[in-house]
C-alpha cells in the first residue's frame, strides 16, 4: 500500500508539472503575434507558479485553509483544462482532467 501511495504523490508532481508545461503551450498557441505568444506561453506558467508557491505550497507561510485550498486547486486544474481544450487536444484534457480527479480522490482517501 505504501507504494501506491507514492506512486500517488509522484502521479501529482507529475500533474503539477503538466500544468506548467499546459499554461506554457496555450500561451505559444493562442498568441496572435510573436510578441503575445512569448508574454502568454512565458508568462503564464510562470504566474501559475507563482499562485501555486505562494498559497497551495504545502511550506508556504501563506498556505490557504480548506476549503480555500481544496477551490484554488479545482480553480487551477480546471483553468488548466480549458486551456488544453481551447488548442483541441480534446483527448489530453480528457486524459489530464481524469488523473487529476483520482489523483485527488486517492489523495483524500489516504489523508496525503
Amino acid at each position: 500500500m505504501e507504494s501506491l501511495k507514492l506512486i500517488n504523490v509522484g502521479l501529482r508532481f507529475l500533474l503539477e508539472l503538466c500544468i506548467l508545461f499546459i499554461f506554457g503551450f496555450w500561451g505559444f498557441k493562442t498568441g496572435h503575434n510573436t510578441f503575445l505568444k512569448f508574454l502568454l506561453g512565458l508568462g503564464s506558467p510562470v504566474l501559475f507558479a507563482v499562485v501555486w508557491g505562494t498559497f497551495l505550497a504545502p511550506k508556504s507561510s501563506r498556505r490557504l485553509h480548506e476549503p480555500w485550498l481544496f477551490l484554488l486547486e479545482l480553480a487551477l486544474f480546471a483553468l488548466a483544462c480549458w486551456a488544453l481544450y481551447s488548442t483541441g487536444k480534446i483527448n489530453l484534457t480528457v486524459a489530464f482532467g481524469g488523473l487529476y480527479i483520482l489523483n485527488k480522490i486517492l489523495m483524500l482517501l489516504w489523508r496525503q
